[in-house]
């Protein structure tokens, strides 16, 4: 890939990412394998004013090896220094860029039974850090091609030529091409149009039904917004969480959802890509997991037994089946594309960002609105050519949201 595209890629992520202040130190987890872009990341960053920029490396092999060989009971330990660090990190609200480019099944085979264990052991010391820090740092994930995951969806080329394709792909969706920061300020701007349409109406309860089976009902509290594109920190900080995307989202009631939803695009749950499923839901709870795989039911069935809050929701997320990803004709087999190329829902953490004018709300209040609580927070894809969403509004009107895959309003 050509240096200066790499750079254009990182500038972009650097300044409509994570937006980087001055004297605020950065913090880049990333694979080994991609130091060759890590590097261009960095020195932005450091262009950007950043007073010190820290990477975080692995390899997903090497975290294989460690949930093959080293117990259950080792892999639960977090040592001193590990938690000093989170403490730090929630004192210094460093911004945070995650590169992916990981095999989608890159952890196939391991032990499912003790990465739960280890999840559920670890998992809730983690949320306690990321809830000191919710909305107050910038975040953001990116992705750029690893070898594995360029064969995987380019299984027919060469591995050269499966990263040159994958790259394009990226770069194109990412809207790299051109003047990448106007692209985006314009589309953040399309994306801010459309939820602030969406919020106009008032919806009560969004009703989905699709051929494939999908037949389903969900409540919004009257409290709650549609977001999308760019957010804002407490702080008054502008930045992009999730590059691509073509989303707008809420969170919804969480005793709310009803009916059967089924996937539309395969997952990566812990590295097994898992396919042909779907879930029934009773007052906001999965009661059945919808899968005639064996393994892969067994795993979604861990998944939802994660905590209290993993079999329930905490996003619906409208996406035009037309969106510029979903036109690339590609299965990225990777949540960050995928999810942006159709509708999604999300098992899990729901999003206190989205209740109106959180920031001015008390403990007491926000926590009134009774948002879904969990470790977890998956999206998996629902959208469909044919899928249509009907809202029912809270002075009682019926509004076609989406028909035929797209927006209708």
């Amino acid at each position: 890939m050509n240096e200066e595209i790499l750079k254009k890629y990182a500038k972009l992520i650097v300044q409509m990412g994570v937006n980087v202040q001055k004297d605020q130190d950065v913090v880049i987890s990333a694979s080994v394998e991609d130091a060759y872009f890590v590097k261009h990341v960095v020195e932005e960053a450091y262009l950007a004013g950043a007073k010190e920029v820290t990477v975080d490396w692995s390899y997903q092999p090497i975290t294989k090896l460690a949930y093959t060989y080293e117990t259950a009971e080792t892999l639960k330990f977090l040592p001193e220094w590990f938690l000093k660090k989170q403490e730090y990190r929630v004192e210094k609200l460093p911004a945070m860029i995650h590169i992916m480019s990981s095999d989608p099944d890159g952890l196939a085979g391991i032990d499912q039974e003790k990465l739960l264990e280890v999840q559920m052991a670890t998992g809730p010391i983690m949320m306690k850090f990321r809830e000191q820090k919710d909305n107050k740092f910038q975040w953001t994930i990116v992705g750029i091609p690893g070898e594995a995951w360029a064969r995987k969806v380019f299984p027919e080329l060469s591995t050269e030529k499966a990263m040159e394709a994958l790259w394009d792909a990226i770069l194109k969706v990412t809207r790299v091409n051109g003047d990448p920061i106007k692209n985006w300020k314009e589309h953040n701007a399309n994306l801010a149009n459309k939820t602030t349409k969406l919020n106009s109406l008032g919806i009560k309860t969004l009703t989905y039904k699709s051929a494939n089976g999908t037949d389903f009902t969900i409540d919004i509290h009257p409290d709650m917004n549609f977001l999308a594109g760019g957010e804002t920190t407490l702080s008054g900080v502008y930045y992009n969480p999730n590059m691509p995307t073509e989303e707008c989202f809420t969170s919804p009631v969480k005793t709310s959802a009803n009916g059967v939803v089924i996937a539309t695009k395969p997952l990566s749950v812990k590295g097994v890509l898992v396919s042909d499923f779907g879930f029934r839901f009773e007052k906001g709870r999965v009661v059945e997991v919808l899968c005639e795989n064996k393994e892969y039911k067994d795993i979604l069935e861990k998944l939802i037994s994660t905590d209290e809050g993993a079999a329930m929701l905490g996003e619906v997320a409208l996406v035009p089946f037309d969106s510029p990803i979903n036109q690339t004709n590609l299965l990225f087999y990777n949540t960050l594309y995928d999810e942006n190329a159709c509708c999604h829902l999300a098992l899990g953490r729901a999003f206190t960002e989205c209740i109106r004018e959180y920031q001015h709300k008390s403990e007491e209040e926000l926590k009134a609105v009774d948002l879904n609580v969990s470790m977890i927070h998956e999206d998996f894809m629902i959208g469909s050519s044919d899928l249509s969403i009907v809202a029912e509004t809270f002075d009682g009107k019926i509004v076609q949201i989406f028909e035929n895959g797209t927006w209708a309003i």
